[in-house]
Formats: C-alpha cells, sequence, structure tokens
C-alpha cells in the first residue's frame, strides 16, 4: 500500500508540476537560509576536544586596576601577566600545566634555493602538547627540563616541515629562527580544532600556529612576542621592565582530573593572591576562576550575537516559507475535491485519503530537503567567501547536518500538510457527486 501511495503522489506532483515546484523551492529557500547559518553556528559552538573537556581549564586572576575594573567588574582579565604565569608554573600543583603567548619568527632554511619564511609561532611549556592532544608525524613534544634549562627546541606543523624538509622526518636537525639556532624535536601532523580553544585572544578561528618553543624563550628573547597586549600600569624602560610590568599578555591552562582536584587548585591560587596582596599587587576583591573549555568559549562568546541573530532570523524566514507551503497545498488539495468525494463513494475512507495526501506532502519536503541542501551548499560557499580563511573548516556541512536537513524539511512539510489534509478529507462526497 505504501509504494501506492507513492506512486499516486509522483503522478499527483507531476499533473500539478507548476504549483509542486513552487512549493519545493519554497520549502529549499527556507530550508537552505536555515541550514546555512545553523551550521555555522554549530561547528562555531561544537566541543573541540569533547573527551576532556571538562577536565581543561584556565585560569584567571584579576590583577587589575582597583579603580578601573577590568571589563567593568563583570570577569577578571582575559589574559595573565608574566610574573603570575611564571609564578604558577614553578608551584606545579597540576596534573598539567601550560603557559603559553602568541610570537612570530624568521625561519632562515640552509638550502639557499628556499626563501626564508615567515610564520606563526606558539611559546608554550611542555605540557601544551600532552594536555592538548597534540598528534605527531615525527618525534614528540620537548620535555620539563628544556623548558627549566631554556633549551632551543622547536616543533614543526607538517605544512612548514613540507615546504622545508619534502616532508620527510627532519627530528635531529637544526634549524636556524630569528638568527639562532633551533634543534627540531617533532613534528605535528595536520591539526586546527575548530574553535582554537587553547587562545581564542588572537582569533577563535585562526589557524594553529606553524612551529612552536619553549615559552621561557621569550624572556630570553630568542623568539619575538606577539598577540593581544594590555597594560594599566606604566612600567620602566627595557624588556626586562615589560617582564616585571602589571601587562597581561600570557594564558595559563591546567589540567584537573577530579572535582577535587579542581578545587584544591583554587584554593592555591587563593592562596598565591593573598600572598601577592602583602607585596602591594592584586588590590581588587579576589576573583579568580577556573573556567572548562565549554565555560571558556562561552564567557568569550565565541558565538557571537549576529551569528546566533542570523540563524533566528533564518529560521523564522523557514516558517514564513511553510506558511506559504500551507496555503499552496491547501490550494492543491481542495482542488482535488471532485476526485477526492468519487473515491469516497466508491469506498476509500477517510484514514486512507489522510495517509495518501499526508504521503504526498512528505515527497514535496523530501524534494524540498534535497533542493534546500544545495542551496545551504552554496551558501556556506559564500560564507567562505566573503570570510575568508577565518572561516575555513566552519562552512562545511558534515553527515549531521545533511540527515538534519532532510529530517527537518521532512517533518516541517508534514506539520505544514496536516491542515490542508485534513480538510480535504472533510468533503462531503454527496454534495461533489451532485455538482458534477
Amino acid at each position: 500500500m505504501f509504494n501506492y501511495y507513492i506512486k499516486v503522489a509522483w503522478i499527483s506532483i507531476l499533473r500539478h508540476w507548476g504549483l509542486s515546484l513552487l512549493m519545493i523551492c519554497a520549502i529549499g529557500l527556507g530550508i537552505g537560509a536555515t541550514m546555512t547559518t545553523v551550521t555555522v553556528n554549530y561547528l562555531m559552538s561544537a566541543n573541540p576536544i569533547p573527551h576532556k573537556s571538562e577536565q581543561l581549564f584556565y585560569v584567571q586572576l584579576d590583577s587589575w586596576d582597583v579603580n578601573d575594573p577590568f571589563d567593568e567588574g563583570q570577569n577578571p582579565p582575559d589574559q595573565m601577566t608574566f610574573i603570575d604565569s611564571t609564578n604558577l608554573m614553578k608551584a606545579k600543583k597540576a596534573f598539567r600545566q601550560n603557559v603559553q603567548a602568541q610570537a612570530f619568527a624568521v625561519i632562515e632554511p640552509s638550502d639557499p634555493e628556499i626563501l626564508p619564511l615567515i610564520v606563526s609561532g606558539r611559546a608554550n611549556s611542555a605540557d601544551f602538547f600532552a594536555m592538548f592532544d597534540v598528534p605527531f608525524i615525527y618525534g614528540s613534544g620537548w620535555s620539563s627540563s628544556a623548558d627549566d634549562n631554556k633549551e632551543q627546541v622547536v616543533v614543526l606543523n607538517k605544512e612548514t616541515n613540507d615546504k622545508l624538509y619534502g616532508g620527510e622526518n627532519s627530528v635531529g636537525k637544526s634549524i636556524k629562527i630569528d638568527g639562532n639556532m633551533f634543534k627540531i624535536v617533532g613534528v605535528i601532523d595536520t591539526w586546527e580544532p575548530k574553535p582554537r580553544f587553547y587562545d581564542i585572544t588572537t582569533g577563535a578561528f585562526n589557524d594553529s600556529e606553524e612551529i612552536f618553543v619553549p615559552f621561557n624563550l621569550i624572556a630570553e628573547e630568542k623568539i619575538t612576542r606577539s598577540g593581544n597586549n594590555s597594560c594599566w600600569k606604566p612600567f620602566g624602560d627595557g624588556f626586562k621592565a615589560y617582564l616585571a610590568s602589571e601587562c597581561i599578555w600570557t594564558q595559563f591552562w591546567v589540567e584537573l582530573k577530579t572535582e577535587q582536584d579542581k578545587q584544591a587548585y583554587l584554593a592555591f591560587l587563593n592562596a598565591y593572591v593573598e600572598e601577592q596582596k602583602q607585596f602591594g599587587r592584586f588590590e581588587r576583591p579576589m576573583d579568580n576562576r577556573l573556567s572548562n573549555v565549554m565555560q571558556w568559549l562561552e564567557n568569550q562568546e565565541v558565538v557571537a550575537d549576529d551569528a546566533k541573530m542570523m540563524m533566528a532570523m533564518a529560521i523564522m524566514f523557514l516558517v514564513v516559507c511553510l506558511l506559504n507551503t500551507v496555503g499552496l497545498l491547501l490550494a492543491k488539495f481542495l482542488g482535488k475535491a471532485p476526485e477526492i468525494g468519487l473515491r469516497q463513494a466508491l469506498g476509500a475512507s477517510k484514514a486512507t485519503l489522510f495517509c495518501q495526501y499526508l504521503i504526498e506532502s512528505a515527497c514535496i519536503g523530501l524534494a524540498g530537503g534535497i533542493l534546500g541542501l544545495f542551496l545551504a551548499f552554496l551558501g556556506l560557499i559564500g560564507i567562505e567567501k566573503l570570510y575568508g580563511e577565518n572561516m575555513q573548516g566552519l562552512a562545511t556541512l558534515d553527515g549531521n547536518m545533511m540527515v538534519l536537513s532532510i529530517v527537518v524539511s521532512l517533518v516541517a512539510t508534514l506539520i505544514a500538510g496536516i491542515y490542508p489534509t485534513w480538510r480535504a478529507c472533510k468533503v462531503q462526497p454527496a454534495h461533489q457527486l451532485k455538482c458534477q
């Protein structure tokens, strides 16, 4: 019987192809607009490291000006001073801890045929790689002793290794970075977490860095610091004075296995701030925070308000399209009143007619969903072209979104078809027969 309903629905759609095409286009436009914005929001708000996001915590300390609170007093500073981050690193109170900052450098290849490369860099501690599950092709990250001894070691990403060494194992080789010789200890595989949760201060959807070096080399001026920097208090001349200042430019993460570990670390932070208050620092009320990955992304509003507004507007557009579809289905089904009256007179039940026309609505919805997928694909390409590299990896329809698109289209069209189908089944056969 179901196959028969499908056959009848297909004949009906072809017979009234103009009206059917209009409904398919209306549904396709609504689904296309909705799925474009839903996909972007879905990928922007996705958990970038789901298996351990509850164990990774971003540390915030409020060392800001007592008379001019950071973020109007709503949140502590989003970064940390060099003094505090290095003090917390030395304490080693967490299972893993990582201090980091954005950097950049110039690589001078040993091959004279290859031009110097300007690369983005990350100065971080040894735990960075294990903490954030960074995948390696060759070698590994450096050890904690390399941090302590300020060894000039470097980890390259896959693309940089391909440019310099043709993709071969470069571990153990030396490379000149900013005029200093570094030893390559590892090459990471393609690794582009979206959002780039480990540092969203310079862009939540930027690409990951091309080289990684020990954080302490910034203080040794072996690599150049970059990224966001905020100061509320003047400091003296020179880089050493800058490192000892109240300027915030480092990010600090800890990995804590249990809730008890989290509470213990928070108690340690409170004790640390109390100690620093004795030296005239941290004059503001204590506001130390540990935010896990998803809390941190939400706090920093990684999914922008305008993106949420666009999604809401697209959903409202889908509702408008469905309302138009209701009207078109109503006109189509009521136009079949003589046929419906005749079939009822011949013994067709209202339940049979209801199932037939509801299946016809579903077929139209399925076609609209397929069209919507194609339009969503075009919409995501347009968004990627409009916003450039920042949207790479976000403007992509994955399997979940494709299935959701078809399901939403079918369910929405079935709901839209209930009233027209019900009205069609209310046709009185005696009246229709008298009119013929």
